[in-house]
């Protein structure tokens, strides 16, 4: 450390001709940094043996062993070491050997004392800077996003404020600064506690077809943002990852873009309870759940039924079809397991004469439950950090990544969604309920459920939110913000096993405020 209190880094400078240099090695020193001078490879792979260094400069053209041949050497000892490759010559094989060695930056001679300045503050300093000015970024949009909060907002409002805290939470993936997450932690948790208050106040109405300013939801996804696709007579996939929050969508984007061209990029919200029985059957049917069950009660599932809520998707997903009288090829897939992924992509080629092809991908939705029950997820994913970049990690090794590149490479178009999203829950809300019960963390349908009606959303009618009353006295309850329910029996074991998991089926923005994706190949 310097006497500012900044830490000083250590240089190491190989050159033949090093006393040259002697000016840019002072002005770095005036700056900083403390600059080691050797005049050969041989001496710098010494002194990376003997010395802890932050950076390496090489003279690419040295007598004796090279710049190239040191480079190698040191990567094989040192991979993480950042090397500078300096050089006088501008030869292309040059520069392709020493990127592919993976140099951390290229210098042509004659030197300037700012353009190494710059390479080694890029290099060393980058993620400090970055750090600081992401917090002072964030601190000059703090106000702004603290009114926004507090304000009467619309939907579209709600979207672009979510988006915000989601872009601030990606800014703050690496920072250090603890306390800046913090912060925003609780603007998320202000703006949850707000938009439960918005959905409450506003939800009925949302459903009334004769309203005109309401978002997207589950049941019109289809009709507004697919069906109008499928008049450019070419084949269009639209792949349900299930699961998907907007977050996670953004950290696999870039891979997607390797193969797409974004054309839009929205949000659209679930209905409740955000679970695959209610929202993603909702999606296929072109229904609401009320007006499913009674519509088609040969494929639609009560919760007092046995058996599996969303066996019935391809079912519902023709009948909506058939219904708006569509003259359409369609497909339909359900990816469950590796095996099933890895079939899916020698597949595509077959599938491509369609005019809609429908994926459900389910892997996400295994691996947020998983989460629960295996203690090894539970190791990998203990915050939402982790969680985003579990997901980054599978869907980069997953078939579902060739099989998208599959789908570009057929020049079909492509429409990427969810059913809804996941809520890390922290904090337990007690319920108390007979034994015939539904057991989803994030919302209740019983009869006699007795809980503390403030905290939370509920309603007793629910035909008026166009929900099945399974008997006379159906109550839905719906948790909010990053509560999960619990029973008064068990309640610790309960509370112990279930917190800091990631659940669905309630009120939140991570929840219910999810993106639908619009691409073409490129």
């Amino acid at each position: 450390m310097n006497k500012s209190g900044m830490q000083r880094y250590n240089i190491l400078w190989a050159d033949d001709e090093i006393d040259l240099l002697r000016p840019h090695i002072m002005f770095l020193d005036k700056k900083g940094y403390d600059v080691i001078p050797v005049n050969s490879g041989s001496d710098a792979l010494e002194k990376c043996d003997a010395e802890n260094f932050d950076i390496v400069f090489l003279d690419e053209n040295m007598p004796g062993m090279t710049g190239l041949e040191t480079l190698t050497r040191i990567k094989a000892k040192r991979p993480d070491l950042p090397v500078v490759m300096i050089t006088k010559s501008e030869e292309e094989h040059i520069m392709e050997e020493a990127i592919a060695s993976k140099i951390a930056d290229y210098l042509i001679k004659p030197l300037n004392p700012n353009q190494i300045l710059l390479s080694v503050k890029r290099i060393l300093e980058n993620k400090r800077l970055v750090t600081e000015k992401t917090n002072l970024n964030y601190q000059q949009q703090f106000q702004q996003i603290s009114t926004a909060v507090n304000d009467y907002l619309s939907h579209d409002e709600w979207s672009d404020l979510y988006q915000k805290l989601v872009y601030w939470e990606l800014e703050f993936e690496s920072n250090q600064n603890r306390q800046m997450k913090e912060i925003l932690e609780m603007q998320k948790m202000e703006a949850n506690l707000n938009f439960m208050k918005y959905v409450k106040d506003n939800y009925e109405d949302w459903l009334d077809p004769t309203e005109d300013d309401t978002p997207i939801l589950s049941h019109q996804l289809l009709r507004k943002k697919v069906f109008p696709q499928l008049k450019n007579n070419s084949s269009t996939f639209f792949i349900i990852i299930d699961n998907l929050r907007f977050d996670q969508w953004k950290v696999i984007e870039p891979f997607i873009n390797e193969f797409f061209r974004i054309d839009s990029t929205d949000l659209y919200y679930s209905i409740l309870p955000t679970t695959t029985g209610y929202a993603r059957n909702a999606i296929f049917s072109g229904l609401l759940p009320l007006e499913m069950s009674e519509k088609y009660p040969d494929i639609w599932m009560n919760e007092d039924e046995e058996g599996g809520k969303n066996n019935h998707e391809e079912d519902f997903l023709n009948r909506h079809i058939k219904r708006l009288r569509l003259d359409i090829r369609t497909s339909y897939q359900k990816i469950k397991n590796l095996n099933q992924g890895r079939n899916l992509v020698d597949n595509i080629v077959n599938l491509i004469h369609n005019d809609l092809n429908v994926i459900v991908y389910n892997f996400v939705d295994m691996l947020s439950h998983a989460r629960t029950e295996m203690e090894i997820i539970r190791e990998l994913a203990p915050d939402e950090s982790a969680y985003r970049s579990l997901t980054r990690s599978w869907f980069q090794h997953s078939p579902l990544l060739e099989i998208i590149k599959r789908i570009s490479e057929s020049g079909a178009r492509l429409i990427i969604t969810t059913d809804h999203g996941t809520v890390r829950v922290k904090k337990p809300f007690k319920i108390v309920g007979d034994r015939n019960t539904n057991t989803n963390l994030r919302y209740k349908v019983g009869k006699n459920l007795n809980f503390e009606e403030e905290k939370i959303y509920y309603t007793r009618n629910p035909e008026q939110i166009h929900l099945p009353k399974i008997n006379v006295s159906s109550t839905y309850v719906f948790a909010v913000e990053d509560l999960f329910f619990a029973y008064p029996n068990n309640f610790n074991y309960y509370v112990n096993y279930y917190k800091d998991t990631f659940q669905h089926g309630g009120l939140s923005m991570e929840e219910m405020i999810i993106p639908i994706i619009s691409l073409n190949s490129k």
